[in-house]
């Protein structure tokens, strides 16, 4: 209200949504009541009941549904709000880690264990983690659905149920590494689509192309070699299989089949914005064009990424960048 609104505006986004539906109380009771995308038969009968086309009639609740979508400037200030944690949280984590020694020696999370003290730097670094990411659980059912809801949805349940499991165990060394990797690159995915609403279109594609570099070599290179590597061969070594060992890293691995699903759409939306010049559309967006000329651009321009107001993905949730203004 005070930092990202003054900022969205200094930038000329406006506070404007998207076009609104004429008013119609016969389409209106349809859409509250019965249903907000009516299928052929009922478009059929609303066409000879109003005496209107049948395509006029599915842009009228095309219309309907969208206006009820967050402006630009709402999705602004909640991108800037993400970026800010996220930035904040990697460099206190990267800050905080550099003069820990597991951090240079992963076998370092395991000696002494579970006998580890846990300081207040540490405690902090967790519950602010544990706490932003409850926060995207419950606001994942207030924002616009995805096609990937259910993915963001078991990443959330995955991320949560590591941080807390691995407090309640002491596991918080280990802990910190794979928080402090999954932050590396969401900070630049929330820069690219604050360079998108912006309509800085060069500088969205950069920090996109970047977050996917990012995102790729920790997700599919430092996480499965650096992490995966010390609880599934270290810890089995030093301190043996103990009790939660396979619950553990059990949701260790459902992470890392996610990273793979993720790492798939970026490269795929990488390899559309270099054919095309700049990052498109997401496919995982359910919003929908507003006018009969973005149905034409949308059919022959459409790509990946716009974001949901969650984050996450945030990809992290995780695929995004590009028009997200058509979200």
């Amino acid at each position: 209200r005070f930092i990202a609104k003054p900022c969205a505006i200094n930038l000329g986004i406006q506070d404007s949504g998207p076009h609104r539906a004429q008013p119609n109380a016969i389409l209106e009771k349809v859409f509250t009541s019965i249903t907000k995308s009516p299928d052929g038969k009922r478009l059929e009968g609303l066409s000879k009941q109003l005496d209107w086309d049948v395509r006029k009639i599915q842009r009228w609740f095309r219309h309907r549904r969208n206006q009820d979508k967050p402006t630009t400037l709402t999705k602004f200030c909640e991108s800037m709000w993400r970026f800010t944690f996220y930035l904040s949280i990697f460099f206190y984590g990267i800050r905080f880690l550099w003069t820990a020694p597991w951090f240079w020696d992963t076998r370092q999370c395991w000696y002494n264990y579970p006998f580890q003290p846990l300081t207040s730097r540490l405690y902090y670094y967790y519950i602010l983690e544990l706490a932003f990411y409850w926060s995207l659980m419950f606001s994942q059912f207030t924002d616009i659905k995805r096609k990937d809801f259910l993915i963001m949805f078991v990443h959330h349940l995955a991320t949560i149920g590591l941080i807390t499991f691995s407090y309640m165990n002491n596991m918080v060394r280990v802990g910190t590494l794979v928080l402090c990797l999954h932050d590396a690159s969401d900070f630049l995915l929330e820069a690219a689509k604050l360079a998108n609403y912006a309509k800085y279109q060069r500088l969205c594609d950069a920090f996109f192309m970047l977050f996917g570099v990012v995102f790729i070599v920790t997700r599919l290179g430092i996480y499965p070699f650096w992490i995966l590597n010390t609880t599934l061969f270290e810890s089995w070594e030093l301190i043996g299989p103990y009790p939660s060992w396979w619950l553990f890293n059990g949701l260790l691995v459902t992470l890392q089949v996610l990273h793979v699903i993720w790492s798939y759409l970026i490269i795929r939306t990488a390899s559309k914005a270099l054919v095309r010049g700049k990052v498109s559309k997401d496919d995982r967006s359910d919003v929908e064009s507003s006018s009969e000329e973005e149905d034409v651009t949308s059919n022959n321009t459409k790509g990946i990424f716009s974001t949901s107001s969650n984050g996450s993905n945030r990809l992290n949730g995780h695929v995004a960048s590009g028009q997200w203004t058509g979200e």
